[in-house]
């Protein structure tokens, strides 16, 4: 049973995040608080990448829980207040604490979300940004925000999420990798490449030092300049309480930014991880109708038309 948290996790030191992980995994399935969702997977080509879509075997608990949460009264449940402590790997700062993701489609997906309320449609802080940092540092792995609803947001918590890489053995990190490593030869930057047809921006981030545990002050430069290079803010406007639908990635090496206009397409959901090449099928219909649509047509209706 979950129980209410303290809000005062033991912080995480140096070097401890991904031993904890690994102690908190094992705590979190003996005690039931884990409840990974298996699923099956078949590689599918669209658009020159080779798009990986997980087919989910088992969504019942899931469903189950959120019905649950659905029938209470009063105001919608936050799962994040109070979290679960058997999920909880620690604290990151003074503002950001790690979970685990507790309905997980891959192993050890993090959840890093705010210690007090925010919405998950306000623009990403430095402050977010170096809880993020710290957690790439030590683990090599994908950054995401699913920015709103229309963004594949489930939660109105605001809450950034992590899972390591490669994605699959068969791959050296994600599908859409090998297309924004060719973009990352351009010279223009934020970069735009003609590979993916939908409005996106990609950044270098140059020079980013893994014993640095502040790396917040650069990504929200880079972040921003995105976000004003796609026409999502105005630099000569205060920024404002709320932004647009978005999804941001981010690797140790690159960021990538693509603006959303709903949040699926002929009833396939689409969240950050679909921009990266991984898609996500509820049962053997759903991939069927995935490979009728192509992977890369679905991404470009959801996104936003290039200008």
């Amino acid at each position: 049973m979950m129980q209410p948290s303290s809000l005062n996790p033991v912080d995480l030191q140096p070097g401890d995040l991904w031993g904890r992980v690994r102690s908190q995994t094992q705590h979190a399935l003996a005690c039931g608080a884990l409840q990974s969702i298996p699923t099956s997977y078949e590689w599918v080509e669209s658009g020159g990448v080779r798009f990986l879509v997980r087919v989910v075997t088992n969504l019942i608990r899931k469903d189950a829980d959120l019905r649950q949460q659905l029938a209470k009264p009063g105001k919608p449940v936050n799962p994040f207040l109070p979290y679960d402590d058997n999920l909880c790997v620690g604290g990151l700062s003074e503002h950001h604490v790690c979970l685990l993701n507790k309905f997980n489609v891959v192993d050890h997906h993090l959840l890093i979300i705010t210690r007090h309320f925010e919405a998950q449609d306000t623009w990403l802080t430095s402050s977010d940004f170096d809880a993020l940092w710290r957690c790439l540092a030590e683990i090599d792995g994908l950054g995401f925000y699913n920015a709103g609803e229309p963004a594949g947001a489930s939660q109105p918590h605001k809450h950034l999420q992590l899972i390591s890489l490669p994605m699959d053995e068969e791959i050296e990190s994600c599908p859409i990798a090998p297309v924004v490593q060719r973009a990352l030869a351009a010279s223009a930057d934020p970069i735009v490449t003609a590979d993916l047809p939908f409005a996106h921006g990609i950044a270098r981030l140059d020079g980013m030092d893994t014993s640095d545990r502040h790396g917040g002050p650069y990504l929200s430069d880079r972040y921003l300049a995105l976000a004003q290079a796609l026409g999502l803010l105005d630099p000569s406007m205060p920024l404002p309480p709320q932004s647009p639908p978005y999804n941001l990635i981010v690797t140790r090496q690159w960021m990538l930014m693509v603006p959303r206009s709903q949040s699926s397409y002929q009833g396939v959901p689409v969240n950050s991880l679909g921009f990266t090449g991984a898609l996500l099928a509820r049962d053997h219909d759903q991939l069927q109708r995935v490979k009728e649509l192509d992977p890369m047509t679905i991404l470009q209706q959801v996104g936003r038309s290039r200008v």
